[in-house]
């Protein structure tokens, strides 16, 4: 049974309802139904993402992300970090979507965020370590990571996945832009660190969305966001 229901996702946010409904028969297929866990969403806010705002891809992936949040947790909010060199994670940039206020929330939010900056992975890594050890929370999480490239600093956040390795979180990590860039090796090598020479579990995955993640049906990127986390 899903942690939200059909009814309540029908009166609190009916445009997503067939996200909803699509994420899932996901769940089903990858032996997920009735599982509970914590859903948090990383948002890359580098220069070079805001192509993907301005066009609407990041929202749609905040959306999708609520709908199979809805299935896994039962509060009907996402928690979301939003990560360049120039934004403060633990003042500017930690806050939340909910079901029923999804509508433009990701253009409301960055309209106070200030300076797009560099790719800063590891500042936003600590800040999910943290909200969930805040949180109290006994149940695992999927962390829905979005970047369009790799890393200033590889190593700090290699050694973050590392460190979290000893938590039930999950990092599915997601390439928006050119599949073919050298930006994305890094995250393909982090994919496949060793297990246990570098961390206790294999706790990430990668794929791409491509240059208009738009363009991938919601099906499939449901199947991509949760078909490692069972592991």
């Amino acid at each position: 049974m899903a942690a939200i229901s059909l009814t309540e996702a029908e009166e609190t946010a009916p445009a997503l309802v067939s996200l909803y409904k699509t994420a899932g028969v996901s769940l089903t297929k990858h032996g997920m139904d009735g599982v509970r866990a914590a859903v948090y969403l990383v948002v890359d806010y580098s220069g070079s993402m805001k192509p993907y705002y301005k066009d609407g891809s990041v929202q749609a992936l905040a959306d999708r992300v609520l709908g199979l949040s809805a299935h896994l947790d039962d509060d009907g909010t996402v928690p979301v970090v939003f990560f360049s060199t120039d934004v403060d994670v633990d003042v500017d940039a930690v806050t939340d979507i909910a079901l029923a206020d999804h509508r433009g929330r990701i253009e409301r939010i960055v309209a106070g965020l200030g300076h797009m900056g560099k790719t800063s992975y590891h500042l936003a890594m600590d800040a999910v370590i943290d909200h969930y050890l805040d949180s109290g929370s006994t149940e695992p999480a999927l962390v829905v990571f979005q970047t369009d490239g790799g890393p200033v600093n590889k190593l700090a956040a290699e050694k973050y996945l590392c460190k979290a390795a000893r938590l039930p979180l999950f990092w599915q990590f997601v390439g928006f832009g050119d599949p073919r860039s050298k930006q994305f090796d890094y995250l393909r090598r982090l994919d496949d660190l060793a297990v246990p020479a570098k961390r206790p579990v294999d706790n990430a995955g990668f794929f791409h969305a491509g240059a208009d993640p738009r363009t991938v049906s919601d099906a499939d990127l449901y199947d991509r966001l949760v078909g490692e986390f069972p592991g």
